[in-house]
């Protein structure tokens, strides 16, 4: 096993409009990110614990053409409220990083 940040390309959470976070887990590797993506580690019920969700509102999906696992949430806070800190989205990814996931045969 290997750290998501370790056999990744990019983990990145940025805005997608001011009421929604998306997440990008981007592959350079085929082989590593169908390895991950069939592991299905990540998935909507992890997201939900680890973001405090309903799985009802996660939106997830695998972009095989982009080597990508794209994750969309509602933002706990909307963009630029007075109790947003992280205004842009940009730091949300964090819990992601160490995820545990297949590296391999």
């Amino acid at each position: 096993m290997a750290k998501l940040w370790e056999v990744t390309k990019l983990v990145r959470s940025k805005n997608a409009g001011p009421f929604v976070l998306t997440f990008d887990i981007m592959f350079d590797d085929p082989e590593q990110y169908r390895l991950v993506r069939d592991s299905e580690v990540i998935n909507k019920a992890l997201v939900a614990g680890l973001y405090g969700q309903s799985e009802d509102d996660i939106i997830f999906f695998n972009c095989d053409n982009a080597l990508a696992i794209k994750v969309s949430i509602p933002r706990p806070v909307f963009s630029g409220d007075l109790d947003d800190s992280d205004v842009f989205g940009g730091q949300q990814y964090g819990l992601l990083v160490d995820l545990e996931v297949p590296d391999g045969p």
